[in-house]
């Protein structure tokens, strides 16, 4: 009999053969367990037992109440609504037997043919049919500039950036007005004068020439010299006839005035909350109180009462003669108080910033501007993009208030259309708010998804 002096050893050549994950694990059960049974199935005392069962009647609770609410909303929305008018007779689109329509008595869900009839006026407004092409102009190339920029594999993105920023806004205000506004050549070369003059002070403060407190102010003399320049000169740009018909801010109405409130709020108010967080932090007296007076007094009225006093107190207080459009007024309103709040939201990304960075950014020679724009703004705006992105979503919903004003934003120009008595019908105003709800739901979904996207890349170029 022979006799084995070694062991064998098996190596495994294969990989063994995957198994499936658990039953409560993966599919329907497994994200059940995981989000609603969990925490629920704790018996190790009385009281553990007590709380798990209260929990899970309340989890079984709410699912019912979820579930037939959401299945109610679908059948509103979707499943018994009416999406087409075969007919072609507006009073019965939607009406039940006993008002003289053809729908079963018992029916209650969404009528779209009132809101596809609306879609023209709940976009434009009263803007004027045969002019709607430049309003469509207009979003077109805002669209463009915006997918060019969020696209990163496409060239000269800088540069698109900064026609965005101040050939655009031009370009759109021409389209959507018409251009042609009153302008006097001779005291827009005035004023263009005065901010030159502005300037060239600004700059002789910067090198000390004209004593310590005009130092201190060179920079805000510059840039009132400098705003002073270009809105004369976009004045002069406004008044060159360009052919267009005249529409006046008047005959702008739906979407178009939310989405005009809300970029223009949007886009002003993030340089202009930075620099007031900038002034607020500043080692300037005079400009902290100035900043900190600016930003608590508009922190502290209410949006309602910044656009009445817009509306109807500014125009008391100006000479005779001198008038802004109301849709101007309410800009400016909306500007200013979400760069307030905006620089808060600044501010707390600035206090997060290390002292080492700011002795940092001095050991280097840097000046202040160069140290804020290279080293301190992008880390401290890179931390508060989920406060700015709220800001921004906040002031978009906040353009329904403008209908307070007599401005028809979207919800405004809903509920004008709702009045339309051809369309007399219990559920038209509920399909009208729905579609509205649905267009708030879109933007600001899309803004939130934006700044993940955002918050995600920012987060792995830091790690690398």
């Amino acid at each position: 009999m022979t006799q084995h002096s070694h062991d064998s050893v098996f190596v495994r050549t294969v990989d063994a053969e995957t198994l499936p994950p658990p039953q409560n694990q993966s599919g329907i059960r497994g994200w059940l367990w995981r989000n609603l049974f969990y925490s629920v199935m704790d018996y190790s005392s009385v009281g553990a037992s007590v709380r798990s069962l209260a929990m899970l009647f309340f989890t079984v609770l709410v699912s019912y109440v979820g579930i037939t609410q959401l299945w109610y909303l679908l059948d509103f929305v979707f499943l018994s609504a009416v999406w087409s008018d075969p007919t072609g007779i507006k009073r019965e689109a939607c009406w039940t037997v006993s008002q003289g329509g053809t729908l079963p008595d018992d029916w209650h869900a969404a009528c779209w043919p009132f809101v596809f009839a609306k879609l023209k006026f709940l976009a434009y407004g009263p803007y004027p049919m045969d002019e709607l092409w430049r309003v469509n102009v207009t979003g077109l190339l805002g669209l463009a500039g915006i997918f060019w920029l969020l696209i990163e594999a496409l060239p000269f993105r800088r540069l698109v950036g900064v026609l965005m920023l101040t050939a655009y806004p031009v370009i759109a205000l021409i389209l959507l007005t018409g251009g042609a506004s009153d302008a006097n050549y001779v005291n827009s070369g005035a004023y263009i004068l005065v901010g030159l003059a502005l300037i060239t002070i600004g700059r002789l403060g910067q090198r000390g020439l004209l004593g310590v407190l005009a130092s201190d102010f060179a920079s805000i003399i510059g840039f009132v010299g400098w705003s002073l320049i270009v809105y004369q000169v976009l004045m002069l740009i406004f008044s060159v006839d360009v052919g267009l018909e005249p529409v006046g801010t008047g005959d702008w109405g739906g979407l178009l005035i939310t989405l005009v409130v809300a970029v223009t709020g949007i886009v002003v108010s993030l340089p202009l909350g930075v620099v007031l967080a900038l002034g607020r932090r500043s080692n300037m007296p005079v400009a902290r109180l100035l900043c900190t007076i600016f930003i608590e007094f508009w922190r502290g009225v209410p949006l309602i009462s910044v656009l009445f006093m817009a509306s109807v107190m500014i125009p008391l207080f100006l000479p005779e003669g001198v008038n802004f459009d109301k849709l101007m007024r309410a800009l400016i309103g909306v500007m200013l108080f979400s760069a307030a709040y905006m620089a808060e939201v600044v501010r707390g990304g600035l206090q997060a910033i290390d002292k080492g960075q700011y002795e940092a950014a001095e050991a280097m020679g840097l000046t202040y501007w160069q140290s804020m724009r290279q080293i301190i703004l992008p880390q401290a705006l890179t931390h508060v993009i989920p406060g700015i992105v709220n800001t921004f979503i906040g002031l978009f919903k906040d353009t329904t208030l403008v209908s307070i004003i007599g401005l028809f934003d979207l919800l405004g120009a809903g509920k004008s259309a709702i009045a339309d008595a051809s369309w007399s019908s219990p559920v038209q105003a509920i399909s009208i708010y729905l579609f509205v709800a649905f267009i708030f739901f879109v933007f600001c979904f899309g803004m939130s998804r934006y700044s993940i996207f955002m918050e995600n890349k920012l987060s792995k170029s830091r790690s690398h």
